[in-house]
């Protein structure tokens, strides 16, 4: 049996992605400029797809997978400013939001990759934390843009 603190970390991490998915779609929902919401609809979907296959990998090692991204937990882990952000429809505001909420996933990931995890697990997470960090340097680089446009 893996131990507790592996399960625990991977459902923290499914928490983190299902916020992420919340998040990406309120801002995809709320954002004018049409590039950016299928982005954002894209990053949402892989969001979720991420979440999904945690919840497999907490399965395999004999855990239960918590289901987590609740609407309580979305207003925490760097989402919680975006509803209030996005009743502005300000899409420079909603990607600094965007990029602000990523950040948490990034560090989430990161801790989880200084946790010793069984090797096809560490596996998973190494892929997903590249493509969430890559997700966030795609918003970060637009946050920048969209900034310099004013």
């Amino acid at each position: 049996m893996v131990e507790r603190a592996v399960i625990s970390m991977l459902n923290h991490l499914i928490e983190t992605c299902r916020n992420g998915e919340m998040g990406y779609w309120t801002a995809a929902e709320h954002v004018q400029d049409a590039g950016i919401k299928s982005m954002f609809q894209s990053m949402a979907r892989k969001r979720g797809q991420f979440a999904d296959e945690l919840k497999q990998e907490v399965q395999r090692l004999g855990g239960a997978p918590d289901e987590g991204g609740t609407a309580a937990g979305a207003l925490h882990r760097g989402w919680m400013d975006m509803k209030s952000v996005v009743t502005s429809r300000d899409d420079t505001s909603i990607i600094v939001e965007a990029e602000r909420g990523d950040e948490s996933a990034v560090k989430a990931y990161e801790a989880a990759l200084c946790t010793a995890l069984p090797s096809p697990t560490q596996s998973i997470v190494d892929r997903q934390y590249k493509q969430v960090k890559e997700a966030h340097d795609r918003v970060e680089a637009l946050e920048q843009e969209w900034r310099r446009r004013g």
